[in-house]
């Protein structure tokens, strides 16, 4: 937990609320792979010799610069988040997990899990399903995938109830937004697609500064 804060940390003084333009990995870790999304988000990848094999984190920034760190099992597994609206931590083991092989070799995986949250424990069900479509967007082969879920509060009331069509890689076992939309107003929906991928020495790489539809009002991450 420490050491996540200490990454958490390093990287928020790396980038202030007036995003800077890149930042570094932390000490002992390699940055991997930057993905600018839609919608004003860039996303940036790396892995540390610290963390288990197949761990990888992400950092998720907006407008208004860093929103969110989080670390990812090879499964795609949410073990911890450090997010500007709070911190959270997984429940292990999950009652059932969410699992990238189940995904691949089944076309479809169901999830129910439960955060540790600061406002009290969220527990999350729902699925993730392959539609059979394959997709290139900027030389990257990515699946297309449809999911549904809820988010409920330790009552067991609906905080969260949301659909939506993501991506997702089977060389980086990681999944990338795309198209969501909340149960309630389901014509409302919000795009935030993949359109360019950055690699190492390629220009834009591990960038702190979204270059997409930032013209806009901000979307407002929602993980």
């Amino acid at each position: 937990m420490m050491k996540s804060l200490t990454i958490l940390g390093a990287l928020a003084l790396a980038t202030p609320v007036a995003a800077q333009q890149s930042f570094s990995a932390p000490e002992g870790c390699t940055p991997k792979l930057t993905v600018q999304h839609k919608g004003c988000v860039v996303v940036n990848v790396w892995t540390c010799e610290a963390d288990d094999p197949g761990d990888q984190w992400l950092a998720v920034f907006g407008q208004a610069g860093l929103f969110s760190v989080q670390r990812v099992d090879d499964e795609f597994q949410w073990i911890e988040s450090f997010k500007i609206t709070g911190n959270e931590q997984l429940q292990m083991p999950a009652d059932d997990p969410a699992s990238l092989t189940e995904l691949f070799d089944a076309q479809v995986d169901t999830w129910d899990f439960t955060l540790e949250t600061e406002e009290g424990i969220e527990r999350n069900v729902g699925f993730d399903m392959l539609t059979g479509e394959t997709i290139e967007i900027d030389g990257e082969p990515l699946l297309r995938t449809e999911y549904a879920g809820q988010t409920l509060d330790g009552d067991g009331n609906v905080i969260d109830d949301s659909s939506g069509r993501q991506f997702v890689s089977k060389e980086h076992r990681l999944f990338f937004f795309g198209e969501s939309w909340d149960a309630n107003s389901p014509s409302d929906v919000i795009d935030m697609s993949p359109v360019e991928f950055i690699y190492p020495d390629e220009p834009g790489f591990f960038s702190a500064e979204p270059k997409f539809e930032c013209n806009q009002l901000d979307v407002g991450y929602r993980p």
